[in-house]
């Protein structure tokens, strides 16, 4: 469930898996019981998470937690938090893919999702999706219990839209992943509404907590309503996102005065993983924290 607690942390303003414990993961006589126990801590996050429990969902994390993006399970927990705070009615469901076992450790591809009413006033109801796919990594610890170690996302979208904007089919390319201190294009395409003067922006995020706010630089939409920007990947070893913001506004006349009016906005959140830049010795640095 962790997945989709970053993107949405982003929206309100890593240290990878060792290889050879990557390498490791196949299954190899793993018990049925094994292979339950692995899937029910991932299920039971999914319903701590709907019940806001803090305390029960923290559990079923390991005390020395540090997922690919460098969060340790501090701050984790505290990105939790704000997030809860601020999606009161948010439901997370998650589709586990494959499990593999080999002893004690254990990877599990899923596939993640959630949803919310996002009610910021009466002319502008909105709601949010979300979707991740990620790679959960466990061992079984000394008194038999399963415990989530590490997590990796594979790729990520996040959409909130306002208002018209809920109508958009809003399209957001990206490249991923993606080699560090790299050029991209990153492409956003959706049809605003007939009789609609339709602006946009793309911008981009490394990702960290505290989350820092987004320079945003509008533009109109061009007549292909296609907007592209190049961004150059970072060089710190850190993860990214882009975000693409749009604002839907029409014209009215009222006493040969002419008004512009807000009638619908939105966000659409991409990952782009970045792979590390590789050292002299083979080596590579640590994920930013």
């Amino acid at each position: 469930m962790r997945k989709l607690f970053i993107s949405l942390f982003i929206s309100t303003l890593l240290v990878q898996p060792s290889q050879a414990f990557e390498n490791t993961l196949f299954k190899i006589g793993c018990s049925n019981s094994d292979e339950r126990a692995v899937k029910k801590v991932l299920y039971s996050q999914v319903k701590y998470a709907n019940k806001s429990n803090f305390e029960k969902f923290i559990s079923t994390f390991d005390s020395k937690y540090k997922n690919a993006d460098g969060f340790n399970l501090d701050v984790y927990s505290s990105l939790i938090k704000d997030i809860w705070e601020t999606y009161d009615n948010i439901e997370y469901d998650i589709e586990i893919q494959k499990v593999s076992i080999n002893g004690n450790r254990a990877s599990v591809e899923a596939k993640e999702t959630s949803i919310a009413e996002l009610n910021m006033s009466k002319a502008y109801d909105g709601e949010l999706k979300s979707e991740a796919n990620t790679i959960y990594y466990l061992e079984k610890k000394g008194n038999g219990k399963w415990k989530v170690v590490s997590d990796t996302v594979q790729d990520e979208t996040t959409t909130m839209l306002y208002g018209d904007a809920k109508n958009l089919d809003v399209k957001l390319s990206v490249p991923n992943p993606i080699k560090a201190n790299t050029d991209y294009t990153a492409t956003l395409e959706f049809t605003p509404p007939r009789d609609t003067i339709a602006i946009a922006s793309l911008a981009s995020d490394i990702v960290e907590y505290p989350q820092k706010p987004t320079e945003e630089i509008f533009r109109t939409l061009p007549e292909d309503n296609i907007l592209e920007r190049i961004f150059t990947s970072n060089n710190r070893n850190a993860n990214e996102y882009v975000v693409a913001s749009i604002g839907l506004t029409r014209t009215t006349v009222k006493d040969l005065n002419f008004r512009l009016s807000l009638t619908g906005f939105g966000y659409t959140i991409k990952r782009v993983n970045v792979l590390p830049e590789k050292k002299g010795n083979g080596t590579v640095d640590d994920k930013v924290k």
